[in-house]
């Protein structure tokens, strides 16, 4: 029995007098980031309290039982996503991680005229890599088309060619919230010859990604999503690319010998990915943020997300003043305008009421011509949403009142 109630005291900030605008919060900007639960929080401090040291650098216990507890976090990021424990790459997110494989492979394996393929839909974050690293090789970028928010294998197939050689795509795009078939697109891609990278930022939070079974190449996401740390997320890859990609960043801890005439012989996957002091409390606080989200278990997760959206959508389907841009993605994301009122002015609306949504263009700043305009509303849920949520915030939509009073009280 999924009780999101016992849930949400686990999390200081609903459980503590935490308001905005002298109301109490109501917090629906999940897909930005989420809250962490207090035994998150403990892991974080129980680093800096009892275990604090560098790893990969002391010949004594403290620092072996952080060498410790960082892999057996790395074996849990790996059983979350079933993929083997030296596939998992520790980055500072989904951002480091898809810029990782854009510079680390994109770049020592495109040359002039060579395809990267994505959609309008995606984050910044798999879009900018690719346009850099095809203004330094000379490749060509792409565009899958999509259609009622989504990606078709067949239009997939269609853009297509033997010169493509990276499909880069969002799982869960962070506008439309659709779960996208990539299981499908990495069969696409594999018969041209090309890899299929993941932007996992918003499905691995919330449903049940398997690595190996989707037979993907990439995997990209962030701990701070899924009631981890920020600054810490993950690149899986099966471990032949990551054996031939060259490392990002280089220093301290990801070479095993280096000579005054430049030769370097670099450590194996996935330390060699790994230069410098790792942001060890954060990892930390990752692994305790994964086991949290096993215990609760992520087919929950995502059943109530569905749930809530179900619900907020049918109490919202009948006013015809409300544009919502997602009625059947169902996993946690509702992208809506109220006509005739300017996004902005409507999250400032909600958050004199104590409601925090997005608005804006959600760092997918290619989608405005798709969605015929420059800006949206985002409502995100997660694990701890519950209805009263979702109730205060259909309230507030459709009996706001006057915007002003937003800017002038």
């Amino acid at each position: 029995m999924y009780d999101v109630y016992k849930i949400r005291k686990e999390f200081p900030m609903l459980t503590g007098d935490i308001k905005m605008q002298n109301k109490p919060l109501v917090f629906l900007d999940n897909c930005s980031t989420t809250f962490k639960p207090q035994c998150v929080i403990d892991a974080i401090t129980e680093y800096y309290t009892k275990y604090n040291s560098n790893s990969h650098r002391g010949d004594y216990d403290l620092s072996y039982k952080v060498d410790v507890m960082i892999e057996e976090t790395r074996k849990e990021v790996a059983t979350l996503v079933n993929a083997e424990q030296n596939e998992v790459v520790f980055t500072d997110g989904a951002t480091g991680a898809l810029n990782l494989v854009a510079y680390g492979y994109g770049l020592k394996f495109l040359k002039k005229g060579d395809e990267i393929v994505i959609s309008v839909a995606e984050h910044a974050s798999n879009v900018l890599p690719w346009f850099r690293i095809a203004e330094l090789t000379g490749a060509v970028i792409k565009y899958v088309d999509i259609v009622d928010g989504k990606i078709l294998p067949e239009n997939l197939r269609k853009v297509m060619s033997k010169n493509t050689k990276i499909v880069s795509l969002a799982q869960v795009g962070n506008v439309l919230g659709y779960v996208e078939d990539v299981k499908e697109f990495a069969k696409i891609a594999h018969e041209f010859g090309a890899i299929m990278v993941v932007d996992g930022a918003q499905s691995v939070p919330h449903l049940k990604v398997d690595f190996k079974d989707l037979g993907i190449d990439f995997l990209a996401f962030s701990a701070h999503k899924m009631c981890g740390p920020t600054g810490i997320g993950a690149l899986v890859g099966r471990y032949e690319l990551l054996n031939a990609m060259d490392p990002f960043v280089s220093g301290g801890g990801m070479n095993s010998i280096f000579k005054k005439d430049g030769t370097v012989d670099y450590r194996l996957p996935p330390y060699k990915f790994e230069a410098g002091t790792l942001n060890i409390a954060g990892i930390l606080g990752f692994g305790r943020a994964v086991k949290f989200i096993k215990e609760i278990g992520i087919e929950n997760i995502h059943k109530h997300d569905e749930e809530l959206i179900d619900y907020a959508i049918e109490k919202l389907k009948d006013y015809e003043n409300i544009i919502i841009y997602n009625k059947d993605a169902r996993n946690g994301i509702l992208t809506f305008n109220i006509k005739g009122v300017f996004p902005q002015d409507e999250s400032t609306l909600l958050n004199y009421k104590g409601i925090a949504i997005r608005s804006g263009e959600h760092c997918a700043k290619l989608l405005d011509n798709y969605l015929d305009t420059k800006a949206t509303c985002r409502m995100s849920t997660y694990l701890y949403t519950s209805k009263e949520d979702i109730d205060t915030f259909v309230d507030a939509i459709i009996n706001g009142g006057d915007i002003l009073d937003a800017y002038f009280n």
